[in-house]
C-alpha cells in the first residue's frame, strides 16, 4: 500500500470513531436547535410580513440646497460673463419683480470652455474660464431668493475640444473642418465625447443645479451634404447595418438616453434643446435629430421655436413678422406629436426677445412688450405653460407680462 493510501484509510478510520463518538456539545445544539424550530413552527402563524419599499430607496446625492418647482417654469437665458459679473443683479431683479422664477446659466458655453474654475487638477482645467468666480455662492443666493436653476451644457458644438482631439472631430485634407462660422463641432458617435460632457453636467448637479439642460445634441447643420468628404470615426456604430441617416438618429439618441442615465443619482431633471421644425418632420436627417426619439428620453424638451428661425412655414411666408401666429401653429403639431409619446416630457419652448435684421432690407421688425407677450400667449392658449427667453447679449425686454392670460 502506498503512502497516500494508507493515509486516506486512516484518516477514514478516524472519521467513523468520530461518528461513532460525537461531541456532546454538538448533540446539545442539535436538540436545542431542534426545540427551537418547533417552538418557531407554533409561533409561526404570528408572524407579520415586513414590507419593504418597491423598489428600495436608491441613494441620491445631497447638495445641500432646496429648490421647489415652479408652478411652471418662465426663464430667461443667461451667459457666463452675465452670471458672474455686474449683469446679475439686474437679471436677478427682473425675475424677482416679475411672473418670470428661472434662469438657464451657461456652465459649458459655445466654443466649449467652462464657465467657472473647477477643483485643482481637474482635466477640464485648461478649458475654463472665471467668469463665475464662486457659483456655488451664486446658486446659494439663487435659492434664498426662489429662482430655479438650470444648467446649460453645450455638448457636440465645441472647437476647443475639436482643436485638441482631431480624432474626435471631422477632418478635411488633414484640417479639423469648420463650418462658415469659424464653429467646429465633435462627432456624437465618439462615446468619449458622451463622457466628456456628462463629467461636465455632473459638475453642475454636484453644484447644485436642479436641471441639466443640454443643447447643440446633433451633427452640424447640412451635414448629410459633407458626409462623404469629411474623414470621421462612427465608433461602436460602424458595423451597424443602417444608412448612415438612421446612424446619426441612432448616435443622438443614444446620447441622450445614456446621460440621462447617468445623471439619476443627482435626481436632477433632463432637457434638450431641439431645433422646432424638428417636431414637424418625421425626423431631421442631416443632423440627426428625431423629435420623439429625443422627446421620450428626456424630462423637458425644448424646441427653439422663434420665428425668426423659419422660412416660409405654415402658410405664413415671413414668420418673424407674426411671432403669434407662428407660436400657435407650430404648439398645435407639437401637441399632437408629443401626444402620441407613452413618456411625455414637459413642453418649455424657447421664444425670440430679439430683433432680426438680416432678415430684412429696409426697416426691421422690433420685438418689444407685446411681440413678446404675444409669443406667450399663444404657447398658453395651447396648453403650454412653460417657456424660456433667449437674448444672447441678456437685454430683455421690460414691462413685459410674463403671465398674460392670468
Amino acid at each position: 500500500m502506498g503512502k497516500r493510501q494508507l493515509w486516506i484509510a486512516v484518516f477514514a478510520s478516524f472519521l467513523l470513531i468520530a461518528a461513532a463518538f460525537p461531541d456532546n456539545d454538538v448533540r446539545a445544539e442539535g436538540e436545542k436547535s431542534t426545540k427551537q424550530i418547533q417552538m418557531l413552527s407554533k409561533k409561526q402563524s404570528g408572524i407579520k410580513k415586513l414590507e419593504v419599499p418597491n423598489p428600495a430607496a436608491r441613494f441620491v446625492y445631497d447638495t445641500g440646497l432646496n429648490f421647489e418647482y415652479p408652478d411652471a417654469v418662465r426663464g430667461i437665458y443667461v451667459t457666463g460673463p452675465s452670471a458672474g459679473g455686474k449683469k446679475m443683479a439686474e437679471l436677478t431683479k427682473l425675475v424677482e419683480d416679475t411672473d418670470l422664477n428661472a434662469m438657464v446659466i451657461d456652465v459649458k458655453e459655445d466654443h466649449g470652455n467652462l464657465t467657472f474654475k473647477p477643483e485643482e487638477g481637474s482635466k477640464y482645467e485648461d478649458i475654463s474660464e472665471s467668469y463665475i468666480k464662486d457659483p456655488r455662492e451664486m446658486l446659494e443666493t439663487l435659492e434664498e431668493k426662489g429662482i430655479y436653476p438650470i444648467a446649460r451644457v453645450v455638448v457636440f458644438k465645441d472647437s476647443l475640444l475639436a482643436e485638441k482631439r482631431p480624432d474626435l472631430s471631422y477632418t478635411e485634407n488633414g484640417k479639423v473642418w469648420v463650418n462658415g462660422r469659424g464653429e467646429a463641432f465633435v462627432n456624437p458617435f465618439m462615446k468619449e465625447v458622451w463622457d466628456y460632457n456628462l463629467e461636465i453636467a455632473k459638475m453642475a448637479a454636484e453644484l447644485g443645479f436642479q436641471e441639466i439642460q443640454f443643447d447643440y445634441v446633433r451633427f452640424p447643420e447640412g451635414f448629410g451634404n459633407r458626409d462623404e468628404i469629411l474623414q470621421y470615426g462612427q465608433g461602436d456604430y460602424a458595423d451597424l447595418e443602417l444608412e448612415n441617416v438612421q446612424k446619426r438618429v441612432k448616435a443622438v439618441t443614444d446620447f441622450v438616453a445614456y446621460a440621462r442615465k447617468g445623471l439619476e443619482k443627482y435626481d436632477v431633471d433632463v432637457s434638450v434643446d431641439i431645433f422646432g421644425y424638428s417636431a414637424t418632420i418625421p425626423e431631421a436627417p442631416n443632423i440627426g435629430q428625431n423629435f420623439s426619439k429625443i422627446s421620450s428620453n428626456v424630462d423637458v424638451i425644448s424646441s427653439m421655436i422663434y420665428p425668426s428661425h423659419w422660412g416660409p412655414y405654415f402658410g405664413i411666408s415671413k414668420p418673424d413678422a407674426e411671432p403669434y401666429r407662428l407660436v400657435s401653429e407650430y404648439a398645435k403639431v407639437e401637441n399632437e406629436v408629443l401626444g402620441k409619446l407613452e413618456n411625455k416630457p414637459t413642453s418649455r419652448p424657447w421664444l425670440q426677445d430679439f430683433e432680426a435684421p438680416w432678415l430684412y432690407s429696409g426697416p426691421t421688425k422690433q420685438y418689444g412688450k407685446a411681440e413678446v407677450e404675444t409669443q406667450i400667449k399663444a404657447l398658453q392658449e395651447n396648453g403650454i405653460h412653460e417657456y424660456l427667453l433667449w437674448n444672447a447679449g441678456n437685454n430683455y425686454t421690460p414691462n413685459v407680462d410674463y403671465t398674460p392670460m392670468n
